[in-house]
């Protein structure tokens, strides 16, 4: 018997029966069970032809439209840029989104607005069927990240560092003094002085650990009396 139990792009669950039958091809963290074809952790299915595929959810970003995010440039071609949004795919960053201005690469080199390794603010504009990512960074407060340092938490618990309408994130700003921008892929860039910058880092660490337990903003507010 050969049958698909779930559609690509759907959520599965460990142990969530998949597919049957020989022809199919388990891959990622999808295994094969005698002619049956499991799924090993929560993730996201693929199908793609025989090839049944699990691409694990945790510690991973799952890219939406209107998301932003905080990308890294990994790659510079003709028509863009490419950046890794710390997801399972990567994002394309189209030279007509990358600025307001219209750039003519005959006159200015593509890495004045981008260069590798650069980290930029972007908004996700589009994603095609086969997750292919389009981000925009054309208008503010989109833009190149300069200095600072990037630190990575789970994209779980961004809401939590946020806070409500801005709070946690605002008190933080207002505290140290740091420009703090948070992207939703799990991504916080974090710029002021040095040793502010290091302890709004040690507290975004202790929101994320401890998000989950009553009494989080009075804790962190004592935290920040006291100079972290």
């Amino acid at each position: 018997m050969e049958k698909v139990y779930i559609n690509d792009h759907d959520i599965v669950i460990p142990g969530e029966l998949l597919a049957e039958g020989f022809d199919f091809l388990p891959s990622g963290k999808a295994f094969r069970e005698d002619e049956k074809i499991f799924a090993s952790t929560i993730g996201v299915a693929s199908v793609k032809g025989r090839v049944i595929k699990v691409i694990p959810l945790a510690g991973k970003y799952m890219p939406r439209k209107g998301d932003v995010v905080i990308g890294k440039v990994v790659n510079i071609s003709h028509s863009g840029w490419i950046l890794d949004i710390d997801s399972p795919y990567l994002a394309d960053l189209n030279i007509g989104e990358a600025s307001s201005e219209y750039i003519d690469t005959n006159r200015t080199p593509m890495t004045k607005y981008f260069d590798l390794g650069d980290y930029a603010l972007c908004e996700i504009i589009t994603i095609s069927e086969g997750f292919f990512v389009k981000l925009t960074a054309k208008f503010k407060p989109y833009r190149r990240l300069m200095g600072g340092n990037i630190i990575k938490v789970s994209p779980t618990k961004i809401p939590r560092i946020i806070g409500k309408a801005g709070s946690m994130v605002n008190m933080l700003k207002d505290a140290s003094g740091c420009d703090i921008t948070v992207g939703q892929n799990g991504l916080v860039w974090i710029k002021g002085e040095p040793e502010n910058e290091a302890m709004v880092a040690r507290i975004i660490k202790i929101i994320e650990k401890e998000s989950h337990m009553p009494g989080l903003t009075d804790k962190i507010k004592r935290m920040l009396e006291k100079g972290g």
